[in-house]
């Protein structure tokens, strides 16, 4: 049954309008958090190119494969199970991709998948992450700092995360910052190459 998320459209064009330059030489990225599967057959159908690797947790895998079923591009295989808490995928891949993910992860959860992208990148390969961050330990808008709050009534775990803080999580795991993109809504694209 395919799920819907009105943000997913709104953002779908601004996020490629970024990644297609960045991923013009890639063959394979690894899509984390995937949610309804909405980014996964959009993306891949204007990146023919690469193979793009859905993933998620268990519950949302059923909404993702009826997005790739309904796409039927030759560039989607079937969603892989990742709970970024246990054990990743050995393959290798040339990006990794995930929007909208870090401020709904416990801070725990956040080490892990630092790690993780850092182990299943290819060298060079690059981590694009999508969302919202505070800088400097400020919100960079109110709207940002009433989202977290609303964040926090679901979830005491989720916050909206400290560029600095991920920065550092990066740097632990190989991953140099090469670019932060302003976006619209008081989101912005963080870039990191695995070095």
């Amino acid at each position: 049954m395919k799920q819907y998320s009105p943000s997913c459209d709104q953002n779908k064009d601004p996020i490629l309008a970024v990644i297609k330059p960045l991923l013009c030489n890639a063959t394979s990225v690894l899509e984390i958090g995937s949610g309804t599967g909405q980014h996964c057959v959009y993306f891949a159908k204007a990146l023919p190119h690469l193979v793009w690797q859905a993933s998620d947790q268990a519950i949302y895998l059923e909404s993702i494969n009826a997005w790739i079923a309904h796409a039927q591009l030759n560039n989607t295989p079937k969603a892989l199970e990742l709970n970024v808490d246990a054990i990743w995928p050995v393959e290798q891949y040339d990006a990794v991709f995930s929007a909208n993910t870090v401020h709904i992860m416990s801070w725990e959860m956040v080490l892990n998948f630092f790690q993780g992208v850092g182990s299943v990148l290819n060298k060079d390969g690059l981590f694009i992450l999508y969302g919202p961050f505070n800088y400097f330990g400020k919100y960079t808008s109110a709207s940002n700092a009433n989202f977290n709050l609303w964040l926090a009534q679901q979830n005491p775990q989720s916050a909206i995360r400290d560029f600095e803080a991920l920065n550092e999580l990066a740097e632990k795991a190989e991953l140099i910052l090469i670019n932060d993109y302003e976006m619209p809504a008081n989101n912005r694209i963080l870039v990191w190459q695995k070095s």
